[in-house]
């Protein structure tokens, strides 16, 4: 692999970079440099942003609407938002059910749900995992009936990241009990206004209320909405999964990260202690091999190689990452990062106790959300059995 960019690509860094900074709102970008919560008028904001300009769907080929950007160029853009402080795209709508609408849908879906998508209006909701179910995606329940030209949907979702703010909803629902229980699934898209949907937030140890339970009864689907044929949505599910995986790797984020962790070594002194230093060089080692692996499986993808392998490790390095920066900067703030008052934040409280950084009070928040990257998304215990079985048989 050349790992140097030519000048083109060089050139299209300062292009993204200069609209970045001209179009990404200070407020916003404040919030990310300092780890503030974002609203979903802050993500959906950008989301329009983007899509306005044609670049929310930035992985997208021309024939579909998107820039169809090489690897390069997807990783250079992604790089570029993460550092100026860009809230991370919500990746439900652009980068996971857009390409299994693109490669599975018909004509008349792809007409309809794909302009929605690319220019950020319509919030999608990922309806995967269930009470029982979560990385053992092959034994969901939720159940949808057919009935003339209906689905009847039964059953509940959880872990819905954000799904309070959801339009619409992918649906892994079970359609069969005959056979291999990944034979029986099918792959349903479902407007969450519909009668019948509950949506109930659950409230996390960072005090946010980032993940739902979805609740069906008696839910009505129009048949049209069932992406591809019906009990064929595994093919589909693994399709979506590649993409989650490499988003879930974040590399950008990282590196965005590892900046702000060396400034708040700074700021409290702890930089001049070798030890502490060591275990930032070790950290920066590891997300620079794990940019090198995205790279991998972009170029995988755009080749047309099944990149399903590489990203479920990308998924166990990329969460192992995100929660080692978020360790250390708790060790660097020392006792100034244990304070987590959600309201006094709420009200724009930013540590100014003595001796305190403003930067320090969010990171007991950050460290508590951040440890749930090796359970989700399919946890690193069954992402490490995968690749086992797939490099050992």
């Amino acid at each position: 692999m050349d790992l140097a960019f030519t000048p083109e690509e060089q050139a299209f860094r300062e292009e993204v970079r200069a609209w970045v900074r001209s179009n990404l709102p200070p407020e916003i970008s404040h919030k990310v440099h300092n780890a503030l919560r974002l609203t979903r008028d802050d993500m959906q904001g950008w989301a329009k942003i983007l899509g306005k300009k044609g670049w929310l769907g930035f992985g997208w080929p021309k024939e579909f609407g998107g820039p169809g950007w090489t690897a390069v160029q997807k990783h250079l853009f992604e790089e570029e938002c993460a550092l100026a402080g860009a809230p991370r795209i919500i990746p439900f709508g652009p980068v996971m059910v857009a390409p299994v609408i693109m490669a599975f849908g018909n004509a008349e879906q792809q007409k309809r749900f794909l302009p929605g998508i690319a220019s950020g209006e319509v919030w999608w909701s990922q309806g995967y995992s269930e009470p029982g179910s979560g990385s053992d995606l092959a034994s969901v329940k939720t159940r949808a009936e057919r009935v003339g030209d209906k689905y009847i949907v039964n059953g509940q979702k959880t872990w819905t990241t954000l799904g309070q703010h959801g339009d619409w909803m992918f649906n892994l629902v079970r359609t069969s009990t005959e056979g291999k229980p990944q034979t029986g699934i099918s792959f349903l898209l479902l407007d969450m206004k519909s009668p019948g949907v509950t949506v109930r937030p659950i409230k996390l140890l960072d005090g946010e209320c980032e993940v739902n339970e979805v609740f069906f009864d008696n839910v009505e689907v129009p048949a049209e909405n069932l992406i591809g044929e019906e009990n064929k949505g595994w093919t589909y599910a693994k399709h979506l999964l590649s993409h989650e995986r490499t988003n879930i790797a974040d590399v950008n984020r990282s590196k965005r990260e590892l900046e702000r962790l060396k400034r708040i070594a700074k700021a409290e002194g702890l930089w001049e202690d070798t030890r502490f230093r060591d275990q930032v060089a070790l950290l920066e080692v590891d997300i620079v091999a794990l940019e090198m692996l995205v790279l991998r499986v972009l170029s995988a993808e755009k080749s047309g190689k099944n990149s399903l392998d590489i990203a479920g490790l990308l998924k166990i390095r990329g969460s192992e990452i995100q929660q080692r920066y978020a360790e250390l900067m708790m060790l660097a703030a020392g006792p100034f990062a244990l304070p987590f008052i959600e309201e006094a934040m709420e009200a724009g409280w930013q540590g100014d106790f003595p001796g305190g950084e403003a930067a320090n009070a969010p990171l007991a928040s950050t460290y508590f959300n951040l440890r749930k990257t090796t359970i989700y998304g399919g946890s690193n215990e069954l992402q490490r059995n995968i690749l086992a079985q797939t490099g050992l048989g």
